[in-house]
């Protein structure tokens, strides 16, 4: 539960009984938290409470806390509180920063093979221009440039020695 529905699950009475307290018809009960107190200071409302003779007051939680000498976590859970464990800072940035190196591996993976994809549309390209020309002419020795330097970069993006 949380602190909201623990606050409407149990109202100020409920707690007070639970301690063994006793609540007059007005609303008034002896205060804990002091000592010399021969009349009702102690004013209960729905919610929360308010000692008119030393100044306490607070909610459920505050005064479970203050009976019981403990933190609020404690006074949350023996509420019947339950806390939900959310990612730490440091793991929502861990997940942050993998997902982004990811995307990175992607988007450079794509790169690659459109590289790859170009480099074999030319060398296509350069082998039919050379089947095409005379051998030795000028368009000939231009595609065999061409398809020379087009093998020599695939050769470079598929980790192939040349």
């Amino acid at each position: 539960m949380t602190v909201s529905e623990i606050k409407a699950t149990y109202s100020m009475r409920d707690i007070l009984a639970k301690y063994g307290m006793q609540v007059n018809r007005s609303g008034f009960c002896r205060c804990p938290f002091h000592s010399g107190d021969n009349t009702a200071s102690l004013k209960v409302y729905e919610k929360d409470f308010h000692c008119f003779g030393c100044g306490v007051n607070g909610d459920i939680f505050t005064f479970v806390q203050m009976m019981d000498g403990c933190d609020f976590k404690t006074a949350f859970l023996s509420l019947g509180g339950e806390y939900e464990k959310k990612p730490s800072f440091s793991a929502r940035a861990g997940r942050y920063r993998a997902q982004k190196a990811r995307e990175q591996r992607q988007k450079t993976e794509r790169r690659q093979e459109e590289k790859k994809a170009t480099n074999n549309t030319l060398i296509t390209f350069y082998r039919r221009q050379t089947a095409k020309s005379e051998p030795f002419s000028d368009a000939w020795c231009d595609s065999c440039a061409g398809l020379e330097k087009q093998l020599r970069i695939h050769a470079d993006l598929n980790d192939i020695p040349y």
